[in-house]
């Protein structure tokens, strides 16, 4: 891990102790259905070929995440921790770029930078990363943005820099375009508009 990836670990401390949402009360539901095959975001081809370990798919793994308690509680707090602990900066305004994925190495970030970094976490914690896929929406202001779709046996949940809360799918208000595979290194259609080219807002 990069030095800020560990203070940032360090900054979450345990789980123990955070406000969660309730688990008992997130309501069973299905996921969303792939479509066909999806273009990947061209910035994640490149993301990938860096951080070869962040985008590689183990099918051994599972494909849905068994919610309990503990692990609830750890998602949870993972999202709210990087929320507070990244500093909002489009990659124009941090880098000079339209567009770059990474893992917040210097605190700072956007979308998907945050939604990574999660993941990355998430994994350090036990979850499978397969069950935790890189996802394009529209938002509520017609632009492209990132989220991490979660697949559980609960149905499809979202981690959001945007909200604290974890929420399902279909009550983000988000229209999904497309999001990373669970059996390769690809992306699949979620059946929504035109796909964004970059997810480079806040």
């Amino acid at each position: 891990m990069r030095g800020a990836v560990i203070a940032v670990v360090a900054l979450m401390g345990t789980a123990a102790g955070v406000q969660a949402q309730s688990l008992a009360s997130l309501p069973s539901e299905p996921g969303i259905v792939p479509k066909a095959e999806a273009r990947p975001i061209a910035a994640w081809v490149t993301f990938c070929e860096t951080y070869a370990a962040e985008c590689a798919v183990d099918r051994n793994e599972p494909v849905r995440i068994a919610l309990t308690p503990a692990i609830w509680t750890t998602i949870v707090a993972i999202n709210k921790r990087i929320n507070k602990a990244v500093e909002p900066l489009t990659d124009m305004e941090h880098l000079n770029v339209a567009d770059r994925w990474d893992l917040a190495e210097d605190g700072s970030g956007d979308c998907e930078d945050y939604q990574l970094l999660k993941r990355h976490l998430l994994a350090l914690s036990g979850l499978p990363r397969r069950a935790m896929r890189m996802t394009v929406v529209i938002d509520e202001k017609g632009e492209g943005h990132a989220v991490l779709t979660l697949l559980t046996d609960r149905g499809d949940l979202i981690l959001d820099n945007k909200t604290d809360l974890v929420l399902p799918w279909h009550r983000t208000g988000y229209v999904f375009i497309k999001r990373e595979s669970q059996d390769a290194v690809a992306w699949v259609s979620l059946g929504g508009a035109t796909s964004p080219v970059t997810t480079a807002n806040r």
